[in-house]
């Protein structure tokens, strides 16, 4: 039996567009690496012979780059309708142009929002389309069901014998194509409603918990623990001194504060951001600032600290990591810290492109002790957790 799935691409994710300010559809989502859509075409690839996108066919073609999977034709993407089934009735119409030794017998039809598909999903449903015309995977409902108008319920609706329907959806190749052909085509709200309203029996095998489909943005939270790398902790801590200088303005944590004297070093002196970077470093097991930014060279000379991290936050992310959070001590007697400890919050988090709820700066002082006491100069400790994979 030759068998075809039809990969839907063309939905527009409107309640999922109203919760995030994306312009990008949900289903080219980066996740994991690569786009939703393509997660959902190699979890279909194996388990049929022609795959056939539905939907805007250059956002395809990026997507499903390089896929070549053996002994499973891709085909040429087809646009989608204004609804799902005038979508569905677009790709079963390209399948039935193919020469006829080459059309399928079954066809599966399948979410591209539907990132992770477990194995046996798929190979449950095309089994059962060996005895019956239309096969759905389902999840029993568990959750007491409630019926409500206007924000007050009206009535419990018994769960008993309920399933929440899944894709990938598989039926009879002929049937449904004749069945989106005629009239029953209007209003369904899924291919099985074609062949239950037509008097046809539906088979339905388990579904998965984790064949989620990406709705809201809580969604892609969930599949990302899914489909992406395990992330484990790591710790790096940093300390950095500068000594006082005069005819310098007084630059930390990525602000310049008001006081008399700066710091000397050979860029700005920032002391909070070197720290920090130091300790994001170490996190990373990449050595320290100075060899990602050598002293020796001019290049750096009185240069915006920021650039330095700037570039610790980019190789968390080019790690496939994350911030999780950082700690600054600054150590000093003056100037006051407190007063510009939120600037400096906001500041760092917005170089490192987190949020600032993750970035603490605080101060404190050596009771008079050392060289700090005798205002020589200004220490800062870092300490900051991150996820790598």
């Amino acid at each position: 039996m030759r068998v075809a799935a039809i990969l839907l691409a063309a939905g527009q994710g409107r309640r999922f567009s109203a919760q995030s300010a994306s312009p990008v559809a949900k289903q080219y989502l980066t996740l994991g690496g690569r786009p939703v859509i393509r997660h959902a075409a190699d979890a279909l690839v194996p388990h049929v012979q022609i795959l056939q996108p539905v939907g805007d066919r250059a956002a395809l073609d990026d997507a499903l780059s390089g896929l070549a999977p053996d002994g499973c034709a891709v085909l040429a993407a087809v646009p989608g309708g204004e609804t799902r089934q005038a979508s569905v009735s677009a790709g079963l119409e390209a399948l039935d142009r193919l020469p006829a030794d080459q059309r399928p017998d079954l066809v599966l039809i399948h979410d591209g929002a539907r990132p992770y598909v477990p194995a046996d999903v798929t190979r449950a449903v095309i089994d059962a389309l060996g005895t019956h015309a239309g096969v759905i995977p389902g999840v029993p409902v568990a959750d007491t069901i409630k019926r409500a108008h206007d924000g007050i319920i009206t009535d419990t609706v018994p769960r008993t014998d309920l399933y929440r329907a899944q894709t990938p959806q598989g039926f009879r190749f002929d049937l449904l194509r004749d069945l989106h052909r005629g009239a029953a085509a209007s209003d369904a709200t899924d291919d099985a409603a074609l062949l239950e309203t037509a008097g046809h029996h539906v088979a339905i095998v388990a579904g998965s918990e984790d064949n989620i489909k990406l709705t809201y943005k809580e969604d892609l939270v969930r599949l990302e623990r899914l489909i992406g790398p395990t992330l484990l902790p790591r710790m790096g801590l940093g300390y950095d001194v500068h000594a006082f200088a005069e005819n310098r303005p007084l630059i930390l944590c990525g602000i310049t504060v008001p006081h008399t004297r700066g710091l000397a070093g050979h860029s700005d002196a920032d002391v909070g951001i070197h720290a920090l970077c130091d300790a994001i470093y170490g996190a990373l097991a990449e050595g320290d600032i100075g060899r990602h930014f050598p002293p020796s060279q001019n290049e750096w000379k009185d240069a915006d600290s920021a650039r330095f991290l700037v570039h610790a936050g980019e190789r968390i992310r080019a790690r496939g990591g994350m911030l999780i959070n950082a700690d600054l001590t600054l150590i000093c007697e003056r100037p006051k810290i407190g007063p510009h400890a939120q600037a400096m919050r906001e500041r760092l988090a917005e170089l490192l492109q987190v949020g600032v709820d993750r970035i603490s700066v605080k101060a404190t002082t050596s009771e008079r002790l050392g060289f700090t006491g005798r205002e020589e100069g200004i220490a800062c400790t870092a300490a900051v957790s991150v996820l790598v994979p």
